[in-house]
């Protein structure tokens, strides 16, 4: 397969990387050197005619986007909380988790006072509230944010919950779920007008049941 074919695939670095490419894997997009452990950051498979780039997780839309890659695999969280011109295509059901709101244990909301909150995703928590008709105070961090209302910084905070470990550690809880949060393979628009046949056939692989990993 020429090289203008090739399906260009941007995978985030790390265990949800290393799974995505165990599905693709089981359904024939083997890449030689992608088990590796000082491996590239660029490999290929000419014969298969898939090329994977191996991107950090919160950039792989960025590279659907600019249609440096046909297809990528992105959690739901950078989807909802970015403003990407791609297309969602398949949940893949792995890196499950949720976006919460959580609070310290003995914290009690008072409705009629602005709600200060911690997050990772202002955007997110933003238009949670809205919905709620709340009016909030967002204090964006980067860092550890269940430390925030234990200093007085917050109130409550808006994160990701997988096992609720950290929150119960430092006395805090879930007190609502906002959505679940999954890995989705996401596709550049003009790319998947171009080589709608296969990123398709690859859809309905990962797809079905026996893909799961």
């Amino acid at each position: 397969m020429g090289k203008e074919m090739m399906l260009n695939i941007a995978l985030p670095k790390g265990r949800l990387g290393n799974s995505v490419y165990d599905m693709l894997e089981k359904i024939g997009y083997a890449c030689d050197g992608m088990r590796d452990k000082n491996r590239k950051l660029i490999l290929e498979n000419p014969e298969r005619g898939v090329r994977y780039m191996l991107v950090k997780p919160s950039d792989v839309a960025i590279y659907v986007q600019k249609g440096a890659a046909d297809l990528g695999v992105v959690g739901k969280d950078i989807l909802a909380e970015g403003d990407y011109e791609i297309y969602e295509l398949v949940d893949l059901k792995i890196g499950k988790c949720n976006m919460c709101v959580a609070a310290p244990c003995e914290y009690a909301e008072e409705p009629n006072r602005v709600l200060r909150v911690a997050t990772k995703f202002p955007n997110i928590a933003k238009e949670y509230y809205f919905g709620k008709d709340r009016d909030i105070e967002i204090i964006k961090l980067s860092g550890s944010i269940e430390v925030a209302p234990i200093l007085g910084i917050s109130d409550v905070i808006v994160d990701i919950v997988e096992t609720g470990t950290t929150l119960r550690e430092n006395n805090l809880e879930v007190r609502e779920v906002i959505m679940p949060i999954s890995a989705r393979l996401i596709a550049n628009r003009s790319a998947y007008k171009f080589k709608q046949m296969q990123i398709d056939g690859i859809c309905r692989a990962l797809s079905a049941p026996a893909a799961d990993c």
